[in-house]
């Protein structure tokens, strides 16, 4: 479990494919303090450590979280979010994050205004994914608080902005993201769970 509170930005520095898995090498701030099987989320994507050495770690990606993240685009140089764990003892500063993104989203424009920044972004509509004005959603890893949601768009289609302050926008790779670029979202676990409720509970019965 994460909080979507980013510790450091990574930067990959090499990738190596297996079959269908993808091997990435991170170096990081946190990497010698990495230990291996240790849970860490990678731009939203919880992943397992599985080798430390130095200032870096290696983690392994399978078929299907390739599929359903933005990790399968990743090249070297790609700065990557990354976040240890939250310590069950610790502030929940962001909002609780599983590191299993739901689907990847695609942003739509930048527009900078003075001293922040607007994202906006859309993604393929599911009753399932709720979002509701000021309330929460991991982008890449990052806790961030919802602006106008519109759900069930023509095509399928929702949208969504969030608010990016200046700390996020150094801290994150947020500065490095564009138009056009593909995004990890994961919706508010609690949301998911009421979805889940209301559509058994709504279910006829015969």
């Amino acid at each position: 479990m994460f909080t979507g509170i980013i510790e450091t930005v990574g930067k990959l520095e090499a990738l190596h494919r297996e079959g269908t898995n993808v091997h990435f090498t991170i170096s990081s701030s946190i990497s010698p303090l990495l230990k291996i099987d240790q849970s860490v989320s990678h731009n939203g994507v919880c992943l397992t450590v599985v080798d430390v050495k130095g200032g870096s770690h290696t983690v392994t990606a399978v078929a299907e979280t390739l599929m359903r993240s933005n990790l399968g685009s990743l090249v070297e140089g790609s700065q990557v979010n990354l976040e240890r764990a939250m310590l069950s003892n610790g502030r929940l500063d962001g909002h609780l994050v599983q590191g299993h993104v739901d689907v990847a989203g695609k942003c739509l424009k930048v527009v900078e205004l003075e001293g922040s920044w607007y994202y906006h972004f859309e993604y393929p509509f599911k009753p399932e994914y709720l979002l509701v004005d000021k309330g929460s959603i991991c982008v890449n890893g990052v806790s961030l608080t919802v602006v106008s949601p519109e759900g069930g768009l023509k095509e399928g289609m929702a949208r969504f902005s969030v608010a990016i302050i200046p700390f996020t926008f150094g801290h994150t790779n947020f500065n490095t993201l564009t138009a056009g670029d593909t995004v990890n979202l994961e919706f508010d676990v609690i949301g998911k769970y009421v979805a889940k409720y209301l559509a058994l509970y709504m279910r006829p019965t015969a």
